[in-house]
Parts: structure tokens; sequence; C-alpha cells
């Protein structure tokens, strides 16, 4: 008898843990060599896990959305097929979160008033799911009607734990007896008091609800985000340097090289990576703002990488980080660029993609905002927010005198953490960054 433990691999620099988001492959499930079993996520990259060997998955040893370290088993798999254990009979692991209920299931036992005989249902139950049930006081008949989301429809652990923290849930379960029916009506009674009772407290933030409103639970990277955005301002003392840029060489650049630059390198010249160097050639210039901080203590970084915010098709934000950017010349810049940004469209960056970022950059001109006041990406110690280029009336000074005249210009915000930046780097380096973009040759090859 052979059993392999499948572990979570490592992922990439500094990928220390990951989420489960879904098992692919159940309980008994038959598994070919390099066949994938489960999905899951770091902090901001999905990936999927392959078995290394062929056979019978006969352990999950952690659960949906519970957090896993590199290098700890996920799964046991039999490599002969005849020694599958019986499903019923397999050990369950009780992750983490499910601690806090036990106390409570302790408690629920002296409550109990009779053994539920779950030989009378026809649908199968797990070991642990009839666990709870009992300790819960949860009847044969109020289980059978709680939906599952398991394999065949199965009532995960999940589920039943999820069914227990409903406030719709009656405490001590429904008494037995009970037809579907009357947990029908009693679950309409209990919707009705809740609507009705003027104790009722509407959703924190939401300040009531009205007909026709819809509630949209957060996804996985939503949630991800808003815990990050929320730690770094409470982390870091944001201020901001505001600057505004006359662009209009490089525009008048760019509109004359691009088609060549397509035909020659096979890719679109967009003015990001023109941007990014100008910053990748600033931040050279001033190497306290490519540090981070851990505590008290402040880490000078040697190498330049360049985090590059993009927006995903469902409206949610990932960092694409370009290592090296300041060895790299505008052509391979522009590959870069636009490498990360189409394999952050279609879902396909690794996780060391996002690795390692040292200073970011976010173009909110993209969605036609002039300039924004962007959040630090922990533990990074600055960002800088590209706003749209625009024409603008702008006064041209000559040796023969001023004048008034169409210039193409932008801002530039720079957010940076007061903590360990004062005014005048963070905008001594925004300003050096403005110098480079309004002093680009025009003249210059790609």
């Amino acid at each position: 008898m052979a059993r392999f433990e499948l572990k979570l691999p490592k992922m990439g620099e500094s990928v220390a843990e990951a989420t489960i988001t879904n098992w692919l492959k159940q309980v008994g499930d038959k598994i070919e060599v390099d066949e994938v079993v489960i999905e899951i996520a770091t902090d901001k990259v999905d990936s999927e896990i392959p078995s290394e060997v062929s056979g019978i998955l006969v352990e999950q040893l952690f659960a949906k959305d519970d957090m896993v370290q590199v290098g700890q088993t996920i799964a046991i798999i039999e490599t002969e097929a005849n020694s599958v254990p019986e499903i019923a009979k397999q050990e369950v692991v009780i992750p983490i979160e499910v601690a806090a209920i036990e106390k409570s299931i302790e408690v629920a036992k002296e409550t109990v008033s009779a053994p539920i005989n779950f030989s009378d249902s026809e649908k199968f139950f797990s070991p642990l799911v009839k666990n709870i049930a009992k300790e819960e006081g949860i009847s044969l008949t109020e289980l059978e009607n709680i939906s599952g989301s398991g394999k065949e429809g199965r009532v995960t652990k999940e589920d039943i734990l999820n069914y227990i923290k409903s406030p719709l849930t009656p405490k001590g379960g429904t008494p037995s007896g009970s037809t579907p029916s009357d947990i029908q009506n009693l679950n309409e009674i209990r919707v009705e008091s809740v609507i009705k009772s003027p104790q009722s407290t509407p959703p924190v933030g939401v300040g009531g609800l009205n007909s026709g409103d819809e509630i949209i639970e957060m996804d996985r990277m939503r949630k991800l985000i808003a815990g990050y955005m929320v730690a770094s301002v409470q982390t870091s003392a944001h201020v901001q340097s505001f600057i505004e840029v006359d662009v209009t060489n490089i525009v008048k650049w760019r509109d004359k090289v691009k088609t060549t630059f397509e035909k020659r390198e096979g890719e679109k010249l967009t003015y990001t990576p023109i941007f990014m160097e100008a910053v990748a050639k600033a931040l050279k210039d001033f190497p306290m703002m490519n540090i981070s901080v851990d505590g008290e203590t402040i880490i000078k970084r040697k190498n330049i990488n360049l985090g590059m915010a993009a927006a995903l098709p469902n409206g949610n934000l990932i960092v694409p980080v370009i290592k090296n950017a300041d060895q790299l010349n505008l052509v391979g810049m522009a590959k870069a660029v636009n490498d990360l940004g189409n394999r952050a469209k279609t879902g396909k960056l690794k996780p060391d993609d996002t690795q390692g970022g040292t200073y970011t950059v976010t173009n909110v001109g993209t969605f036609g905002s002039v300039f924004g006041t962007p959040i630090i990406n922990q533990p990074q110690v600055g960002i800088l927010a590209l706003g749209a280029i625009r024409k603008v009336p702008a006064v041209i000074e000559t040796p023969e005198g001023d004048f008034i005249g169409i210039r193409q210009k932008m801002f530039l915000s720079h957010s940076y953490d007061h903590r360990v930046v004062d005014g005048a780097l963070g905008g001594s380096f925004v300003k050096r960054v403005a110098e480079y973009l309004e002093a680009f040759d025009v003249e210059r090859s790609f």
C-alpha cells in the first residue's frame, strides 16, 4: 500500500501561503498524473496544483477557503486503487475556523433530547456532518432540507455551519417530526418577523434596504484588496505631492514612430513604457524612494522592480512587476509592459509575476481622471499616479516674448509614506520624473 502526500509547492519568490479556492477532485475520485486536483490563490494570482502520481484521492486535509503554508500536505493519494478506504470511514480534519464553534457544540450536547437515527434517510451524510447535526440538535428532517453544495448535492461541513450561523436557524434545531412544509412555514414566519420587527437593525453601512436593492457578495479578490487598502492607510502616513508636466514632445514623438515601432518590434507602443523609463531613472537618482519598511527598520532595495497597477475585466486590480526596470531600454520596457498587461487580462499571470515590487505606478488617466491620490502598496513607500493627457492653453516662453499656445499636459500625483519620506524627498522625486519627461528627445531612436 502506497500513500502519496500532495504538498503545496513553492510558487515563487516570497510566496509563503495560499488559499484553497476549489477542490476539482473529491475523495474517492481517480486521478491521473499531471491532472489538476485543486485550485489555489495567493494574494493576487490564481493557480492550479496537479498530481504527481496516478491513484485515488483518499483524504482532503484542508477545506475550501482554508489558508495553507508552502510545503504543507494538502491531500493524500492512494496509488493502489484497491486499498481505498470507504468514504464513510475516512478521517475528517476540522480546520482552524471551526474551532470557535466547538465550545457551543459542548453546550449543545446538554440540550440534545434524543439521538437521530440517520438510517431512516436515503441521503449520505459524512461523519462530521452527522456529529455537528447531533450536537446542534438539528433534526433529520431539517438536515435533509439543507441545500448541499458537495458532490451529488451532499451536505458539506460548510453547508451545515452556514445553516447554523444563519439568523433564521432556530436554536436547538427543529422539533422532531416536523414536515418540510412545517419548516417552510416556520422560515417564512421568521423572515416576516425580521422585516417587520422594529428592533431589527439594517446591515452596517447599508442604511437600510429598499425595494429593488441588490445585495452583492464581495468575491475573494475584492475582499483581499479591501483588506490591503485599509491596512495600508492604517500603516502608512499618506501624503501627496502633485506636479503638472508638459508632455507635448512625447506625444509628437510617439505619433511619429508608433507605426514603425509596431512593424519592427511586433509590439504596440503606448505611453506607459515611456513613463516607466522616466520613473526608473528617477529612482536611481533618489534611491531612498526605492525602500521598504519592516517595523522600525528601513530596507534599501538594490533592484528597481516597478509594479504596474492593472485593471482586470471584472473590475478588480492586480499589480504585476517589471523586474530590474532600470536595466531595460525602451523596447524592452514596452515588451515587458505589454506582456504583463496581456497576461493580466487573460488571467495567465504566475505568482512570481506579482512579487518583489519596490515601487508602483498606476495610470488613472486610462479612465479619464486628471489626477488621483493612490494608496501605497505595502511595504513600499511610494506610488505614482499618471493622469490623463489633455490639450490645454499654456504660456509659452520664447526669446521674443511670451504667448499662449496649445500644449499636451498631464498631472503626476505622488503618494508617499511620511514616516520615512519627507516632503523634500517626495517632492524632489516627482519633480525629477517630470524633468525627464519634459526633456524627452524628439530625435531619439527606439
